[in-house]
């Protein structure tokens, strides 16, 4: 979880515990009335817990300013826009996220990739991404629109094909050994893998086991223009938007270019 994440996490909680303090109700108090256990309320105020809408608009009413529900909804979609957790993403299923990546990406004229174990969506084969939204949905527990999140994922691929954007990629070796969907599914994936090399669109490298690093792959990473950096977790999605973050991530992509120029 990030800094700036939690810290806004716990501005809004203060804020909630302002309103709290203001309708002159207790922990207890406020627990009672709103039907929630005590520890809620204390999670909520110190920002160990985020807020969802519908508790925003308990709270706000129950406390009687019912006029700043607004205000606290600004702060969390703000909040949110930092650090989006899947199981909040994917309560509708898988192709709403792809949707939306393909909005991101359509924003963008370079966007470059560094990943770590896995082929990025925009290289996959059908057959390779519905493996990997299967294991998915079942991991996290959501709903299983499977074939819809593939076309979704698919239609991001029309991108490759045309004016304008342009696509600079690092894949770590070890995704290429990563035996996602068994031989065959793997196969076709790195067949079609090759055949994107020599697309106008597209730089693509591979950094080899045997390069000499000096920082190791911990993560895959997205850079839309120099506008923001997606990363993603087990648990959630990171979007990263200060200046510093997004040069750092930058320059890391452009040690790994170094290594695979050298």
């Amino acid at each position: 979880m990030s800094t700036d994440f939690q810290r806004a996490r716990e501005a809004l909680g203060a804020r909630l515990r302002e309103l709290r303090t203001e309708a002159h109700l207790t922990h207890r108090e406020l627990a009672g009335r709103l039907g929630w256990a005590h520890s809620k309320i204390s999670k909520l105020e110190t920002g160990k817990q985020t807020a969802s809408i519908a508790d925003l608009a308990a709270w706000a009413e129950t406390t009687g300013f019912t006029d700043v529900l607004p205000e606290l909804k600004n702060s969390l979609r703000r909040l949110e826009t930092q650090y989006r957790s899947w199981r909040r993403q994917l309560a509708g299923g898988h192709k709403t996220v792809q949707e939306a990546a393909l909005t991101e990406e359509q924003q963008a004229q370079t966007i470059r990739v560094y990943e770590t174990s896995v082929i990025p969506g925009i290289f996959q084969t059908p057959d390779y991404a519905r493996h990997l939204f299967t294991h998915s949905a079942r991991l996290r527990r959501s709903p299983r629109d499977v074939e819809d999140a593939v076309r979704a994922r698919m239609r991001r691929q029309d991108a490759l094909y045309q004016r304008g954007q342009k696509y600079r990629v690092i894949i770590w070796e070890a995704a290429l050994y990563a035996a996602i969907g068994g031989p065959q599914v793997m196969t076709a994936q790195l067949d079609r893998l090759a055949g994107i090399i020599g697309l106008s669109s597209v730089a693509l490298g591979v950094l080899p086991f045997s390069a000499s690093l000096d920082l190791t792959p911990k993560h895959g990473f997205w850079i839309h223009d120099e506008r923001n950096v997606i990363v993603e977790t087990l648990s959630a999605e990171m979007e990263l938007k200060d200046s510093e973050d997004i040069a750092l991530y930058l320059r890391t992509g452009v040690v790994a270019a170094k290594i695979l120029g050298s």
